[in-house]
């Protein structure tokens, strides 16, 4: 390659390394593996997280407490632009948000946020509302319900 040939797209797509296609080919025999050992096997990939001999650091801290991922509310949420597809002066529930598709479970719980446009009115019933979804739904004559 010559100076002038150099672009910024030189050397940008790399061609794969052909391995076990011969001695003649650099890559033969053991196709890079090296000789024996665990990862010159097929089909052996070691656990992730081990480090050899030593004591994995996911066993070597400690383990106590209080953990709050049992405990924390989760909620299925939904914008306002998304109840646009409702029609003017629907009743808005659990049950027509899960048959529309915006939430997967009628038993899980929901919180209308703020994001986009309402252009009708509606009355919402939910879980949680944000206050910018709570104006503007209450700013078009709707209602907001709060389970």
């Amino acid at each position: 390659m010559l100076n002038h040939e150099i672009t910024s797209v030189a050397g940008k797509n790399k061609s794969r390394k052909r391995i076990g296609r011969g001695i003649g080919s650099g890559n033969g025999k053991t196709s890079c593996r090296g000789h024996k050992g665990q990862r010159s096997r097929a089909g052996a990939t070691r656990f992730s997280l081990s480090e050899g001999g030593q004591m994995p650091l996911y066993r070597r801290l400690p383990k106590r407490g209080f953990n709050n991922a049992n405990f924390a509310r989760r909620y299925e949420i939904v914008n306002v632009s998304q109840l646009e597809r409702f029609s003017e002066g629907a009743e808005v529930g659990l049950e027509q948000l899960s048959t529309a598709g915006l939430i997967n479970d009628i038993e899980s719980k929901v919180k209308i946020l703020g994001d986009g446009a309402l252009t009708k009115k509606l009355q919402v019933s939910a879980h949680k509302f944000s206050r910018s979804a709570e104006q503007k739904i209450s700013a078009l004559g709707g209602k907001v319900n709060v389970l």
